[in-house]
């Protein structure tokens, strides 16, 4: 039989309640392929069909440079004392272009622009700018970048930006150099500029705790962000988080079902990454397709190995019973969650 404290945290999720820490904190302790782990998936399933209309989302990443970056997030390719790309590159101008132009002839629904924490911001609203040149005037155009100041962010908008994608990591400011409020004023910065902000949690690894996975799911939800969702941490060979593993499949899916259940409805996007048919199962509605560098790869181009197509990706939701969107994304042009707080106020949240 269902436990009914569980059966009536999952109801007020699906009523549209907000959940509580405590709510969160049980379902993320749920065990795995129990019946209530089950119940959740399917209630996060059900929230993500009805709110984005059984249409999912392909989303697309360009890796415009790779190097080593001195921000030394532990868990990260590019990370300096990971030494995986002693030499720098940057993808030519007109090799961004046409990769970009070509997601958008395939049907994704919104480019993103990702670069290291090196990238100068200048170089970036240039490569920006041009891009938009070269796309239709409604393809949804973001940005994964270093962090910036509301100087920069405007100057992002101006050259042709649509949003920006961003994060509070894991353990930020402890196993990388960048503070977590940095993370906030970023954020801060986008939402004044006129930026929509997307964001997930992540990277998540095993040995992250009930409290980390909470704290993350909350900020991620009261950021002001249009989606919300999880990433899994890929292990870097011969380091020392590399070491710790990764996190099942399985796992993630009860993670990004729980997370869903603890977002509000205002919320559309819950996203999934590295793409896959389970995370479309229990509700995932952003997947990405990629192609240049990648965090996540040791290799300079993971077009060639753990990028995945379009074509692909429409396969992937279709086995998972959903369809994919045409046209620029609903999710991006959705209203943003307020939360109950600015990003800078962040850290002075309470919960009950």
């Amino acid at each position: 039989m269902l436990d009914s404290k569980t059966a009536a945290i999952v109801n007020k999720a699906r009523a549209g309640e907000l959940l509580n820490k405590n709510e969160m904190a049980s379902l993320f302790e749920i065990d795995l392929f129990s019946p209530e782990s089950y119940y959740i998936q399917s209630a996060a399933r059900e929230i993500s069909t009805k709110l984005s209309n059984n249409r999912a989302e392909i989303h697309s990443h360009i890796g415009v440079n790779l190097g080593l970056c001195t921000h030394n997030c532990k868990w990260c390719s590019f990370a300096a004392v990971n030494r995986v790309f002693p030499k720098a590159s940057i993808l030519p101008m007109e090799e961004i272009i046409r990769r970009a132009r070509k997601f958008e002839k395939d049907g994704a629904n919104a480019i993103y622009l990702v670069t290291t924490g090196m990238f100068p911001h200048k170089r970036l609203v240039d490569t920006i700018r041009e891009v938009r040149k070269n796309l239709q005037p409604d393809t949804v155009l973001v940005a994964n970048a270093d962090d910036f100041t509301l100087e920069d962010a405007q100057a992002f908008k101006d050259a042709g930006l649509n949003g920006v994608y961003h994060a509070v990591r894991f353990r930020e400011g402890i196993e990388s150099t960048i503070p977590v409020e940095k993370r906030f004023a970023t954020m801060q910065a986008a939402h004044e500029a006129g930026l929509t902000l997307g964001t997930c949690v992540e990277p998540v690894g095993p040995e992250h705790s009930t409290e980390e996975l909470v704290e993350a799911t909350i900020i991620a939800r009261e950021c002001g962000a249009v989606f919300s969702g999880t990433m899994r941490r890929i292990p870097v060979p011969g380091t020392e988080i590399g070491n710790r593993g990764m996190v099942t499949e399985a796992r993630l899916a009860h993670l990004n079902a729980v997370i869903r259940l603890s977002t509000p409805h205002e919320i559309l996007g819950m996203c999934w990454h590295e793409p896959s048919t389970i995370g479309p199962m229990v509700g995932a509605n952003i997947m990405w397709a990629e192609t240049g560098s990648s965090p996540r790869d040791i290799h300079e181009d993971c077009e060639f190995t753990r990028g995945r197509t379009i074509a692909e990706l429409r396969q992937m939701y279709w086995e998972a019973g959903w369809d994919v969107l045409e046209g620029p994304s609903r999710i991006w042009n959705s209203e943003p969650s307020t939360g109950k707080l600015h990003p800078k106020n962040m850290r002075q949240q309470k919960i009950s």
